[in-house]
C-alpha cells in the first residue's frame, strides 16, 4: 500500500470518529433507563408529582363547628395558621342543628364538624357534602353545677326535686337530644326553666348562677372548671354523642378545608381534643 493511500484511510477514520462523537453530544438515542421511560436522564419527576398532588394551602378557611368544640378548635385553628403563614381559619360555632340549617340555606362553609350524625345527615341529604364524613371524637354528658355544688346534686333524680332550677339544650340540638336519652334511661322527668340553643348557653346559665344545674358535655365543664363543677352520672353512657367532620361543596376553599380536616385527624389534632376531654372515636 502506497503512502498516499495509507494517509487517505487514516483521514477517513478520524473524520468518522469525530462525527460519531458529535452525534452523541447532540442527544442521540441511548440505552439509559431515563431514555427508555421517555425522561431526561438525571432528573426525577417524583417531587414535582408530589407537589402537584398537594397544592399549597392559602386564603381563608371557613369552619362551621359545634359549640362544644369552641376551645379545642380555636387552639387547632391558631396552630394551623402558624403552620401555614397567610392562611386564616374563620370559625362559626353554634348548635349543630342551627349550623346545618345555615348550610342548607346557602351559607358558604368549607368544613362542618357536627356534635351528632343526625345534623350532618340533614346537610348530606341536601347534597352539600364532598366526600365521606369521619367520626373524629365522642363526648359524654355530665351535670354542671355552680362551684361548690350548693344544691348537693348527686345524680339525675336530684334534678327533679322541687325548687331545683335546671337548664337544658333544646331537643333538636345534640346536647338536648342526648339529655332526653339520659333522662329516659334514668326514668326521670324534669321541667327545665330554660331551653338553650347550644351547650354553651346552658353552661352560661350555671356559670352566672341563674340555674342550679344543667346537662352539658364533660368537655364544657372542663373548660369552665374555675366556675363550675361536674357531677358524673351512669345514665350518660346511654347517650354518648359521636362527632363527624366533613368537607363541604359550598365553600370557597376546598383544598384548605381538606387540609384543616387532615390536621384535626392528625396526631396533634387528636392530642388537643383528648386534652379537652373528648373521647377517641
Amino acid at each position: 500500500m502506497s503512502a498516499r493511500l495509507r494517509s487517505a484511510l487514516v483521514g477517513v477514520a478520524a473524520l468518522t470518529a469525530v462525527t460519531l462523537v458529535g452525534l452523541a453530544g447532540c442527544g442521540g438515542p441511548t440505552n439509559s433507563a431515563g431514555d427508555r421511560a421517555g425522561k431526561t436522564p438525571g432528573k426525577s419527576t417524583t417531587s414535582a408529582a408530589a407537589k402537584s398532588a398537594t397544592p399549597k394551602v392559602s386564603g381563608t378557611i371557613t369552619v362551621f363547628a359545634a359549640a362544644s368544640l369552641t376551645e379545642s378548635f380555636t387552639t387547632l385553628g391558631k396552630e394551623f395558621e402558624a403552620a401555614h403563614p397567610g392562611v386564616t381559619v374563620r370559625f362559626n360555632f353554634g348548635g349543630s342543628s342551627a349550623l346545618a340549617t345555615q348550610i342548607n340555606q346557602g351559607a358558604p362553609a368549607d368544613v362542618f364538624a357536627s356534635a351528632a350524625p343526625a345534623n350532618l345527615q340533614a346537610v348530606t341529604e341536601q347534597g352539600h357534602v364532598a366526600g365521606s364524613p369521619t367520626t373524629f371524637v365522642r363526648n359524654q354528658l355530665v351535670i354542671a353545677v355552680p362551684k361548690g355544688n350548693p344544691k348537693h346534686v348527686q345524680g339525675l333524680k336530684d334534678l327533679a326535686k322541687s325548687g331545683t332550677k335546671v337548664a337544658l339544650c333544646a331537643e333538636q340540638v345534640p346536647c338536648g337530644a342526648a339529655a332526653q336519652k339520659a333522662l329516659a334511661a334514668a326514668h326521670v322527668k324534669i321541667t327545665p326553666v330554660t331551653l338553650e340553643p347550644d351547650v354553651k348557653g346552658a353552661l352560661t346559665k350555671v356559670r352566672i348562677r341563674e340555674v342550679d344545674a344543667a346537662l352539658v358535655y364533660r368537655t364544657d365543664v372542663r373548660s369552665a372548671a374555675s366556675d363550675v363543677d361536674g357531677v358524673e352520672f351512669p345514665e350518660s353512657a346511654k347517650a354518648i354523642n359521636a362527632y363527624p367532620i366533613v368537607v363541604l361543596k359550598g365553600g370557597q376553599n376546598a383544598n384548605g378545608g381538606r387540609s384543616f380536616v387532615d390536621y384535626v385527624l392528625s396526631g396533634r389534632g387528636r392530642a388537643v381534643l383528648a386534652r379537652a376531654g373528648f373521647q377517641t372515636p
